[in-house]
């Protein structure tokens, strides 16, 4: 599995959710897991010939798919995918387990968020410092009432959500200093909604 992980950090990003959800199961597997891995390793057989395709439309623009699960692991947990698009093609991705447990799906959302935030300022403050005029860097976003908390911070929290840490809201001070702007994106075109969930079948 640490191999099939390094492979997914590397090149082949489709495997990514299926060695994610492997991941977690490494202590104990049961024959169900090693079936899992097994199909993993005839996909690459079969895939080893595709091509990884990378292009840039606008390297002022960094646009970020951001998606979270809720409770989708047998813990409760949810899970998180991610990738930063320039054009044509995920130029980083992630695809990981939630290191606490949410109450709702938009909680799942925030803390998606909030797993992403380093490398989406890293990324801005790394394209201008190799002197390219990064003016965008745009965070898509499938779920509105987790737009409005990331917008608003706590001013816009219900009864439902007031239990949220503060630590989450960091990302209100990042748009108000102008590093990211939320955008919504509908569902079927969130990117990163593939690297939360395993395929079926």
């Amino acid at each position: 599995v640490a191999q099939l992980l390094f492979i997914s950090n590397r090149s082949r990003r489709d495997i990514q959710t299926a060695v994610a959800f492997l991941t977690t199961r490494v202590k104990g597997p049961n024959d169900h897991d090693w079936t899992k891995l097994r199909r993993v390793m005839k996909y690459l057989k079969g895939t080893r010939f595709l091509k990884l395709t990378l292009s840039a439309e606008d390297l002022r623009v960094l646009k970020w798919y951001v998606d979270s699960s809720f409770a989708i692991h047998p813990d409760c947990r949810g899970h998180t995918g991610g990738m930063l698009s320039l054009g044509k093609g995920a130029v980083t991705s992630g695809s990981r387990k939630q290191k606490l447990n949410g109450r709702s799906s938009t909680e799942a959302e925030i803390i998606g968020v909030d797993d992403f935030m380093g490398p989406l300022l890293w990324t801005l403050y790394f394209m201008r410092a190799q002197g390219y005029d990064a003016t965008s860097n745009i965070l898509m976003q499938d779920n509105q009432s987790t737009m409005k908390l990331l917008v608003n911070g706590q001013k816009s929290s219900s009864k439902r959500t007031k239990h949220i840490n503060v630590r989450f809201y960091f990302a209100k001070d990042v748009i108000d200093r102008g590093d990211m702007t939320v955008e919504y994106c509908p569902t079927k075109e969130m990117w990163a909604d593939v690297l939360t969930k395993p395929l079926q079948g």
